[in-house]
């Protein structure tokens, strides 16, 4: 009919116009009570925030290196080792890996030194050294036991474009004990015989001479050569009790040693790619087990027998 269809043009707008002035009204209703909802939460303020928590641990009553006692009731020395020790705890994931991927290479360690008659306790010079990573220094110092290439050929090993034997865990702790057995022939104390591992023999002789002193704790040394030690030591530490400075490890999560067998090499490869496929492994694996291979090839000159690993 004309005149309902009229009423409905003028029910149209309304009906919309009140539709909109709901969901408007709902909208603000919404956000009031949200915002309210809001406000009930406190305020934060700086007496409730709680701050980083950094603990100042206690030193140990006594610490030694290979044996020689570490005299704690000198001021300096105490507050060295604090500083190191406090340093290395608050590094936590480097230290904590450093603890993971000792363990995988510690007792091979160990147990060239033990052969060699060097104290334990330089174990822990290679950890400070390269963190058990086959790094290069600033100074192109080279693998565990950071070892520069003069020093590397004088002590034996074999240093080349193909072959460079500082970056093998096995034959550079060798090298480092000769170098450590040598110094200690001068000194007659282990103590200076690690710090001679970072300042050099004629370095070290050449303070202890300038000031008349007679050991490491008395002598002023430039500033790395006089953390060297406590470094050392704060690991020690740490590597010793890591519980009780806050390092708690599941033992699953130690990494392992990997069994590997020893391939004997008397000719020369031209391709370590393939070399590596026939070997049921491929190029990465061999280089992992086998950082000193420095090229795709190995040559091999009459005579000479080199040793590849490989995953057993």
């Amino acid at each position: 009919m004309p005149g309902t269809q009229k009423l409905l043009s003028y029910l149209a707008p309304l009906s919309i116009g009140l539709l909109l002035v709901y969901v408007l009204f709902d909208q603000t209703s919404r956000s009031k009570q949200d915002l309210k909802e809001q406000t009930l939460e406190p305020i934060p303020t700086q007496e409730s925030v709680q701050p980083f928590l950094a603990i100042s641990y206690d030193l140990p009553k006594q610490i030694s290196f290979a044996g020689e006692s570490v005299p704690l009731q000198i001021p300096d020395v105490m507050e060295r080792l604090d500083r190191e020790l406090q340093v290395n705890i608050y590094l936590q994931s480097s230290t904590l890996f450093l603890l993971k991927r000792a363990n995988r290479w510690l007792p091979r360690i160990t147990e060239i030194l033990k052969a060699n008659n060097i104290p334990e306790d330089f174990k822990y010079l290679p950890l400070i050294e390269s963190g058990l990573l086959n790094d290069v220094s600033p100074k192109n110092a080279v693998g565990y036991w950071q070892i520069r290439e003069p020093a590397g050929k004088e002590l034996g090993l074999e240093i080349t474009k193909e072959v460079d034997e500082r970056y093998d865990p096995i034959r550079s702790t060798e090298a480092a004990c000769k170098y450590l057995k040598t110094a200690y022939s001068k000194f007659g104390n282990w103590t200076l015989v690690a710090a001679s591992y970072n300042r050099g023999v004629a370095g070290v002789k050449s303070d202890l001479e300038d000031q008349e002193v007679d050991n490491y704790y008395d002598a002023l040394l430039n500033v790395e050569t006089s953390r060297y030690v406590f470094r050392i030591l704060a690991i020690k530490e740490i590597f010793e009790s890591p519980a009780k400075y806050g390092f708690k490890i599941n033992e699953d999560h130690f990494y392992q040693p990997e069994p590997l067998k020893v391939v004997e090499i008397t000719e020369t490869i031209p391709d370590l790619v393939k070399f590596s496929k026939e070997h049921g492994a491929n190029y990465k694996i061999l280089k992992r087990h086998n950082p000193w291979l420095r090229q795709n090839k190995l040559t091999v000159k009459k005579g000479k027998t080199y040793h590849i690993a490989l995953p057993a």
